[in-house]
């Protein structure tokens, strides 16, 4: 008989590899959620759909006595008061995996560490908000909840993903820069290209889940992120290899973006001060990596199945063309 999962979402995005991940490992899975996106697993004879709010205690509570899982992983809590009720409803599963996020660090460094590196404070009025300005420091203390469910007996854990990336990605961060490659042969990267903002392969964050449900140490916290990290211009240039194509890469500095009305932070996944997470202590429990180059294939492929382009992070092709003119006569 195959153990039960619990995935808590569960068909749009990240929920929707753990699923596929976990039935690639004998897992029969039921997934709880409003409904209200298109469930790709509908047909599946061994994953389960249960209705309902996640934030409603009640239906979250007759859910764990309907599936009665051995496992937990809870895609979508994103207030403190969402794990305080999961860990006390699930105290008994063998597994209850949180995803926080590395956006919970309250520190500049390079490597993020856990337990080492400082967690963002969360205030009362931070706890219940649902901006997106508190949104580490709402994961940060969902942190701190499972640490102390483990402290009481709880098997519960979390993972801290970086920018989550691949298909289905419905954040579309990605699609923008695979839609420029795909459109343009010439494109404006800010700066020297060379800034790192770390991303974490989607699959690669699915199987994390399942290696930290079933083999993490209750009350710990697992950053998971590419193991090989790929600056802003070698994430351009693998899209372009990807879509065997070639793109001229044009940088340009703060003064030349603002001549053509724009600043380096109009770029998606531009940051000025490289975000880094270590993944060694997930590796430890056996975790791997997926190789960039296998990774970038997939998650083109897929766009271009998509009508995703990424155009809500456009930061204007007549900005970028008046940047580009201006940096052809320098």
């Amino acid at each position: 008989m195959n153990d039960t999962a619990l995935v808590i979402g569960g068909t749009r995005f990240i929920g929707r590899h753990t699923v596929t991940d976990l039935l690639e490992h004998d897992y029969d899975v039921a997934i709880f959620n409003r409904g209200n996106h298109p469930n790709p697993f509908e047909e599946h004879d061994r994953v389960t759909h249960v209705a309902g709010d996640r934030t409603d205690d009640d239906a979250l509570a007759r859910a764990a006595e309907t599936v009665d899982p051995d496992i937990v992983i809870d895609c979508v809590a994103y207030a403190p008061g969402d794990v305080s009720a999961a860990v006390e409803i699930f105290a008994d599963v063998d597994g209850y995996v949180y995803i926080s996020s590395g956006d919970a660090y309250g520190a500049e460094e390079i490597p993020k560490r856990e337990g080492e590196t400082p967690l963002r404070p969360c205030s009362a009025d931070q706890a219940v908000d649902d901006s997106s300005e508190t949104y580490g420091n709402r994961k940060a203390e969902g942190d701190r909840v499972v640490f102390e469910a483990a402290g009481n007996g709880v098997n519960a854990m979390s993972v801290r993903p970086c920018i989550v990336y691949g298909p289905h990605d419905y954040t579309e961060r990605l699609d923008y820069w695979i839609d420029r490659v795909a459109s343009y042969d010439r494109l404006v990267v800010p700066g020297d290209g060379q800034n790192v903002w770390h991303r974490a392969y989607v699959e690669d964050v699915a199987s994390a889940l399942r290696i930290v449900a079933e083999r993490g140490d209750p009350g710990e916290s697992y950053n998971v992120g590419d193991r090989r990290l790929l600056t802003l211009e070698e994430t351009v240039e693998l899209i372009a290899d990807s879509l065997d194509t070639s793109v001229e890469i044009v940088h340009a500095g703060d003064r030349e973006l603002a001549a053509g009305g724009l600043s380096p932070v109009d770029f998606i996944l531009y940051r000025e001060y490289p975000h880094v997470l270590s993944t060694a202590k997930l590796a430890a429990l056996g975790w791997r990596s997926t190789p960039p180059a296998e990774a970038m294939a997939a998650t083109v492929e897929e766009h271009h199945e998509s009508d995703r382009d990424g155009s809500e992070h456009d930061p204007g092709r007549d900005a970028e063309e008046r940047v580009l003119d201006i940096l052809d006569t320098i």
